[in-house]
């Protein structure tokens, strides 16, 4: 059987770099072209070293990517939404893992992008690139958008307790998130300078970021609130989300929400051991991985949960979601191509 040909625009970031990877490794997918307007003519490995002796594929230009079965748009914000008529051109089924096409309300997309959208048409042709959440619709879907790695591991730190109608919602849910510098991208800036980004723990975004509106959006919450903070660590988010459930829930009500919400899903761990120093989830063990890590602490007195996720911001958060999403739209198996464990110690 013919494996099926799948192209990136946009290779030549972190994000896009993961995807060549993850495809370099799939048993149905060939890496037919790998785009980069500041790399044309260099070998993949020239940017992505790790994929020295993998590959012999070489950047090209956009406009000379010839049609393919798959897309990956792997642009920064705003780019896709400007060619999205050309880009169908060049293929039946698109991944676009940047944030053009995460938002379905377009007065939602003005408030936390500040701009009005290019292709407001094409918006609801898109499905929201979580499987975890929208796995039915992904499997007849031709678009798919990408997701937000913080809003990933926001929306599964809460889902259980969403699904299972846990929440006070009267209350505030707070959700502190600390990410590895990775989240930053691969443009040089004085952020990311060695000596001012060493050894910070810095809070960069402690209100309005932008991908509150996908938690928003997909779970339905209005009373939610995203703090960002930088670590010291390369790959990585971890969320932890500071909410009150109902009067009268108790741990076993917990357990139930977690494991129905989970049990089956091929990703998800739950992770709440009594002893150890992983009995919490830890993104340090996941790079690398599309796994997410889930666990819980609850105060039955106060009624107050602290709900953690674990991801690997560039796999469960970008890249990896995205070949799981383009699985799922192939009619492959889910977890084809993304097996890869993590590494311990690392």
């Amino acid at each position: 059987m013919a494996k099926l040909k799948a192209s990136i625009i946009g290779g030549s970031g972190y994000a896009g770099g993961e995807v060549a990877r993850i495809l370099l490794l799939h048993p149905q997918v060939e890496l037919a072209q790998v785009t980069s307007e500041s790399h044309v003519g260099e070998y993949l490995y020239n940017v992505h070293p790790n994929l020295r002796g993998r590959t012999k594929v070489q950047f090209t230009t956009p406009d000379q990517i010839v049609a393919c079965d798959v897309l990956f748009l792997a642009l920064p914000h705003g780019e896709a939404q400007k060619k999205i008529e050309h880009y169908a051109s060049l293929a039946s089924r698109i991944v676009d893992l940047s944030a053009d096409f995460r938002l379905h309300d377009m007065g939602a997309y003005k408030k936390w992008y500040g701009e009005e959208h290019h292709a407001p048409n094409w918006v609801s042709k898109f499905v929201y690139g979580l499987p975890e959440l929208h796995r039915a619709e992904m499997k007849e879907a031709k678009y798919i958008s990408g997701v937000g790695c913080n809003a990933t591991a926001s929306n599964l730190a809460l889902l259980p307790l969403v699904r299972a109608n846990l929440l006070d919602t009267s209350r505030p849910i707070v959700v502190d998130i600390k990410v590895g510098s990775s989240e930053g991208g691969n443009s040089p800036s004085l952020a990311s300078h060695h000596p001012e980004r060493s050894g910070s723990v810095r809070t960069f975004s402690a209100v309005g970021h932008r991908h509150t509106g996908e938690v928003e959006q997909e779970l339905g919450l209005q009373n939610v609130h995203l703090s960002i903070t930088s670590i010291e660590m390369v790959r990585g988010v971890l969320a932890t989300a500071h909410c009150f459930l109902k009067s009268g829930t108790a741990e076993k009500d917990l357990w139930r929400a977690y494991r129905g919400a989970y049990k089956e899903e091929p990703f998800v761990r739950i992770v709440k051991d009594k002893t150890g120093i992983y009995r919490y989830p830890e993104p340090k063990i996941l790079s690398g991985s599309n796994y997410a890590d889930v666990g819980f602490e609850y105060d039955e007195a106060t009624c107050r949960l602290v709900s953690l996720c674990a991801i690997d911001n560039l796999m469960k958060g970008a890249a990896g979601s995205a070949v799981q999403a383009m699985n799922l739209m192939c009619g492959f198996e889910e977890t084809m191509g993304l097996e890869f464990a993590g590494l311990h110690p690392i």
